[in-house]
């Protein structure tokens, strides 16, 4: 494996244990991404090969693929190596995994998707790669070209590398738009161009330049550009082009001769792209450009057989995708002919009218939009299988929650709009009208105002009326100069403060009297309300000054000017929380604090390599700042001390708006020039404060004031608005208040919206409406309506057509027959994918047939509301039985129906699961009532914190879950920095682990590792009701005396000598594992204590054998707890680990590497049908020795006691993509997706996943240093 090359060198040396490294983890976490919108300017900028297709944002490549467990497409990777706009990408026809792209900067990359890494790079090109694509006749070759000219051709690899130029493509008259090479003819290609014409050149042939202009052009020097251009796939010579006025042609390229010229029904309509359908031959698809009209065409009729409005906006570039989406499982197989039913009576196709004698064809067009949409549109089902309705296709300024609606966040960028999003379902519910130029700043009004404030580069500033969807106010007095930051105050909601490059910041009222105009020497570039005193303002400038204003006097003089930055100063922010604090970032790099009442600088921040923009204090730790740069980072400050706790590298580009949600103080977002906005959990930095809310200590270790909290050393302790407001409602409750207050913080603290927390807390009542979000609300809709009206829309059905005038005489005859028929009808339009089913399985009452249907097509929460809303008796079934019979199959219908809503919302919940977000997936178990799941996920996810506070909630029926989290916890405490040995927190640990029953075991455990001087030992000791250190040497040797072997191991870790208790242990575990019929349970507990002791006894030079023993006896038992918990995806290096270990270290241990590797093939042979990586993989089956050796195993291995938490552990953002600081892991070699673990070397990494289930199972570190892993 290739890790082990890697990390070998740890297993030969001795005396690593020097200096060494706290194992860390990102303290920051990425809970969730707004994707950027497609680039209207260029027009390659979508490209689709095989199950991944990809768009260009301004500097950003985003690449999706299909996830075929769930038939949707995720998004895979984000590519932002270009630093300026990229302008065409092209995918290699003969490798999925490579794509190249181009920009303005000279430059072309090559892409390796699989890997996400650059393979290749040429910079020194003439001239923009305004167009690009690889030469089908070469296998690694990609050709680019400027706008006049010439045709370059790159050779990446092999012997010719290098770039060589067309002999003949060169010298054009007219720019060039795109060029197409030829997919059969060797070396043939085409180039479309601005005036309209195409040129021509084929090897062995007269090159033909600019011929086939339009015929309204000839003779004149109007431009009519070639928009879209495309070789017929079925013919060598055949060419589809469209020039934007002109329209579609089917041209000849060796004649020259125009075949069909196509029709548009209006004149208006003109094409903005156009694509062939692989699927469907002499079928194509054009977009328009003015409305998003998508029309299909056959190449024998010359008007459009059908068309679909897809979109207001018109189109700017399509893509079919070769290869449609599989089915995730077919319910039936679908019979030859798909008109001939399964019964035996002949049923006749469904009528069509006549265009649609043409069946659509099936496959998915990839639209991307003029305002950014990018959307998958399956053209056979006329749906949208995945739809981004708008983003921002450039550099995102700025960014704020709303004040009275903290799932609203609002988003200023360069491409002129600001757009409102929900950032529970991550998608633009709001655009501003029109195009404002550059948007640099927003500001909310206060309150439910409802409105947002705007500042632009060169028109002003606006209000825009959010709800009524206009500009309501505008402000000119700053003329045509840029105004960089516009502030709405909150403390008077009447006043709005500016300030722009021509040195002025002024003040006036939102009806636009003009209160101050604050002179600066140069451009002001920030200003910040003071959020504690309503008439003070802050200004940053271009003067390397930071200035404070008094608005209550009339004097235009700063009441205190702030010097020492060496650059220009940008952004200022008050405090929340602290009167007379102010923070400032400079182009120097750094940020500086202030304290108005001292009048000086009080900490420097050095840190950042670029010029910082984004500032942000917490709104509840009052000595927590966030800053955001130009070096792609983003730093987490403790200003007390001036350090900087952790820096995020995830976006891709320049930061430059970060805001604080605010009710949830610990959720942030952030924006940036890569186009996305990012949302992060603060949470883990203040891990001490959640444990101590759980484990129920006083107020004081919770909420304190800020004079306190901002002293050296003090641990982090609430300040703000909404701790103080939550700790009044406790205040307020009689009895216990423990459930609320433990609901109230988790809300306040997580990072998940705050419906769902209240859902998650409070156990459901009415079935699941919580697990539904708005993306799908629509759809269910219909089907609500179709719930509602059956009758009705029958009725509506009757009038169409000859199906449902037999259906509606059916009745006639009798019911059941009806019913057969109806059956039928259902049965042939499920086979057809048709969503026409929907109303027939309703009408028969068939909740099976229908949840399937949806199900087969990963439409899992469809499935669920049907499934609910049969359970709930809002669907009838029709039982056609004799009276006395009916009961009986009505109790047999609950149970089926109860059983399918189980089963569908265990599917849904799988979904969330595997898409990064356990909190939604747990609540989908919750709904259904089923606890033991719904913890098992909380856990698998690693919110320990909210799996305690909902297990504490449900009681009875969650507690060993609960009592597993809170074991899980109190090891996070031991190993803590923050927490351990400091004193305040010393005991949290134990506190966590007298909340469970039967804990004596555990508080040995803690108390064995504990590290601190033989005092504190003996407290702790006292505190856990076990006996001193003095003590316990002493009942370990009488144990020993005893032949009590485990009393024995228990008492001399507690003791002095803690190393005395290896050799015992490991002797017996030694012994053990040498008979034939061990098992993991024997020696798991004297193995699991033994792992506790001391890691500074741990790594003495004299413990060095029995050290190398219990690691290599630790791997292997941890590779077989692996298999029993299914964690797939460490057992190969578990394995391995173990046997590395077994070669370079001295030891005399019962294993054989050999007897290590038949194990591991037999389990790869054995499970390798439930975790193959690909579907495609050949499959051979377990030879016999190989089944007996897995059965073996498995009979040493025993079930998991604990229900529902087998499985691999998935974190929150898991599969969010990092753009930069790309991590290797090396327990697999592959790129880190999602967040990042470090080890103790502070070099190597895995991922956190493999992290947590690795110290699951196996408490020590994959480098085999002996130190524990503390991931959790």
């Amino acid at each position: 494996m290739a890790w082990m090359a890697y990390i070998s060198n740890w297993f030969e040396q001795d005396d690593w244990y020097e200096g060494l490294q706290r194992a860390n983890m990102s303290q920051v976490r990425q809970v969730g991404l707004l994707a950027a919108g497609c680039q209207p300017w260029n027009k390659d900028v979508c490209a689709a090969n095989g199950d991944r297709f990809a768009y260009c944002a301004t500097l950003a490549i985003y690449i999706y693929q299909l996830d075929h467990r769930y038939n949707e497409f995720k998004l895979h990777a984000i590519m932002s190596e270009h630093k300026k706009t990229i302008t065409a990408i092209s995918w290699c026809p003969h490798n999925p995994d490579l794509f190249a792209s181009g920009s303005t900067d000279n430059l072309v990359i090559i892409w390796n998707v699989a890997e996400q890494k650059v393979i290749a790079k040429l910079d020194s090109i003439k001239g923009v790669p305004a167009s690009l694509s690889w030469c089908w006749n070469a296998d690694d070759a990609v050709a680019f070209v400027s706008h006049r000219g010439p045709l370059f051709i790159w050779t990446i690899s092999g012997p010719d590398t290098g770039v060589t130029v067309h002999k003949e493509a060169h010298s054009f008259l007219s720019d060039i738009c795109m060029f197409r090479w030829h997919t059969q003819k060797k070396g043939k290609v085409v180039f479309g161009h601005i005036d309209g014409s195409l040129s021509i050149f084929q090897p062995g042939n007269k090159s033909q330049k600019h011929v086939l202009r339009p015929e309204s052009l000839e003779g004149t020097d109007e431009e009519d550009p070639v928009t879209a251009l495309e070789w017929d796939p079925l013919s060598t010579d055949y060419l589809l082009m469209a020039n934007l006025h002109y329209g579609i042609r089917l041209v000849d390229s060796e004649s020259l001769y125009c075949i069909t010229t196509f029709n548009f029904p209006s004149a208006a309509a003109s094409v903005q792209c156009l694509s062939w359908v692989p699927s469907a031959p002499g079928m194509f698809i054009t977009g328009d450009s003015q409305v998003g009209v998508l029309r299909i065409w056959n190449v024998s009729k010359t008007t459009p057989i059908d068309n679909f409005k897809l979109k207001k906006t018109g189109f700017h570039c399509l893509h079919v995708l070769s290869s449609p989406p599989r089915k995730k499982f077919s319910i039936q197989s679908p019979t030859k002919n798909h008109y001939t039913s399964s019964t035996s009576e002949a049923v006749p196709p469904p009528a069509l009218t006549q265009n649609q004698a043409f069946s659509l064809p099936p496959g998915h067009a990839v639209c991307c939009f003029l305002d950014g949409g990018v959307g998958l549109y399956d053209m056979g089902a006329r749906k949208w299988d995945f739809l981004r309705d708008l983003g921002h296709v450039e550099t995102i300024f700025d960014c704020k929650f709303k004040p009275d609606d903290p799932n609203l966040l609002a988003t200023a960028s360069f491409d002129g709009t600001i757009k409102v999003w929900d950032i529970n379902t991550l998608t633009a519910v709001y655009t501003s009208p029109g195009n404002e130029g550059v948007i640099y700043s927003l500001s909310w009004a206060p309150g439910d105002l409802n409105c947002i404030a705007g500042a632009t580069s060169r028109n002003g500033a606006f209000i825009w009326d959010v709800k009524k969807g206009k500009m309501v106010q505008r402000f000119n007095e700053h003329g045509k100069n840029g105004i960089f930051c516009i502030a709405w105050s909150h403390k008077d909601s009447k006043r709005i403060a500016t300030c722009s490059g021509d040195g002025f910041c002024i003040i006036r009222t939102i009806d636009g009297k003009v209160l101050h105009k604050y002179k600066h020497p140069a451009a002001v570039f920030g200003c910040d309300w003071s959020q504690n005193n309503k008439d003070m303002i802050a200004t940053g400038c271009e003067d390397k000054n930071v200035r404070v204003y008094y608005v209550a006097t009339s004097s235009d003089q700063p009441l205190k000017v702030f010097s020492g930055h060496t650059a220009k100063v940008f952004h200022v922010r008050w405090s929340p929380l602290r009167e007379g604090i102010l923070c400032s970032g400079s182009d120097d790099g750094s940020v500086r604090i202030w304290d108005y009442t001292q009048d000086a600088c009080i900490n420097i921040l050095s840190g950042h390599t670029a010029p910082v923009r984004g500032l942000m204090w917490n709104t509840e730790i009052p000595y927590l700042l966030i800053s955001g740069s130009w070096d792609y980072t983003i730093k987490v400050w403790d200003t007390r001390e001036g350090i900087c706790l952790d820096t995020v590298y995830d976006h891709g580009a320049d930061v430059y708006g970060l805001t604080c949600h605010p009710s949830r103080p610990f959720t942030m977002a952030s924006c940036s020039r890569d186009s996305t906005v990012r949302l992060w959990s603060l949470t883990p930095l203040i891990t001490p404060l959640q444990i101590n809310i759980l484990a129920d200590r006083a107020w004081e270790e919770i909420i304190g004031n800020t004079d306190y909290a901002v002293e050296k050393g003090s641990p982090p302790l609430l300040c703000g608005k909404v701790s103080r407001d939550i700790k009044q409602e406790i205040e307020k409750l009689t009895g216990n208040p423990r459930v609320k207050k433990l609901r109230w913080f988790s809300e306040c603290l997580s990072s998940e919206a705050q419906e769902l927390t209240t859902v998650k807390m409070s156990k459901f009542g009415g079935g699941i409406g919580a697990p539904t979000k708005e993306e799908r609300l629509k759809e269910a809709a219909e089907i609500h309506l179709r719930l509602g009206q059956i009758q009705r829309y029958c009725e509506l059905m009757v009038e169409l057509g000859e199906w449902d005038k037999a259906l509606s005489i059916a009745p006639g005859v009798s019911v059941k027959y009806w019913k057969k028929l109806m059956q039928r009808r259902a049965d042939q339009l499920i086979q057809e994918d048709k969503d026409d089913v929907i109303p027939y399985c309703i009408a028969i009452g068939d909740v099976k047939k229908l949840v399937n249907f949806f199900t087969s097509r990963g439409q899992l929460k469809e499935a669920l509301l049907v499934a609910q809303a049969a359970c709930e008796g809002n669907m009838q079934t029709l039982h056609v039985s004799t009276p006395n019979l009916s009961s009986y199959s009505d109790d047999i219908y609950k149970e089926d129906v109860n059983e399918l809503l189980h089963k569908v919302s265990k599917e849904l919940a799988e979904w969330y699961f595997q898409d990064g977000r356990a909190v939604l997936a747990a609540c989908c178990h919750l709904a259904v009532d089923n606890i033991e799941l719904a913890m098992a996920y909380l856990i698998r996810g690693n919110e320990l914190e909210l799996a305690v506070c909902v297990g504490t909630v449900l009681g009875e029926s969650a507690a060993p879950a609960t009592h597993y989290a809170l074991e899980l916890l109190a090891k996070k405490c031991m190993m803590i920095p923050t927490c351990f040995p400091s004193a305040g927190y010393r005991n949290l640990a134990a506190d966590l682990l007298l909340m469970t029953p039967d804990n004596e075991l555990q508080l040995v455990k803690l108390c064995a590792y504990y590290q601190g001087c033989t005092e504190e030992i003996n407290d702790l000791h006292e505190k856990c009701k076990l006996p001193t250190v003095e003590e316990c040497l002493h009942l370990a040797e009488t144990a020993r005396a005893d032949g009590n072997l485990f009393e024995t191991i228990k008492y001399y870790l507690l003791s002095q000598e803690p190393e005395k208790a290896l050799p015992i242990g490991i002797a017996f575990i030694k012994e053990y594992i040498s008979s034939s019929d061990w098992t993991l349970d024997t020696i798991y507990p004297v193995l699991d204590l033994l792992s506790y002791i001391r890691t500074e006894n741990l790594v003495l030079h004299t413990c060095t054998e029995a050290r190398n023993e219990l690691l290599i006896l630790y791997g292997y038992v941890g590779a077989l707890l692996a298999i029993r918990r299914q964690y797939h995806s460490i057992v190969p290096a578990l394995y391995e680990y173990t046997s590395q270990l077994l070669k370079r270290r001295e030891v005399s241990v019962p294993l054989k590497i050999e007897h290590l590797s038949e194990e591991l093939d037999a389990w790869r042979a054995c499970t390798q049908s439930t975790n193959r990586s690909t579907e495609d993989s050949p499959y051979t089956p377990p030879s016999d020795s190989q089944r007996l050796a897995y059965a073996t195993l498995l009979k040493r291995i025993k079930e998991e006691p604990l229900k529902g938490i087998t499985g691999p552990d998935y974190v929150t953002g898991s599969n969010l993509p990092s753009h930069s600081d790309i991590h290797i892991s090396c327990l697999t070699g592959l790129k880190i997706q999602g967040p990042v673990f470090v080890l103790e070397d502070g070099k190597s990494a895995i991922s956190l996943n493999d992290a947590l289930m690795w110290a699951k199972v196996n408490p020590f570190s994959p480098l085999g240093t002996g130190v524990r892993l503390n991931p959790f």
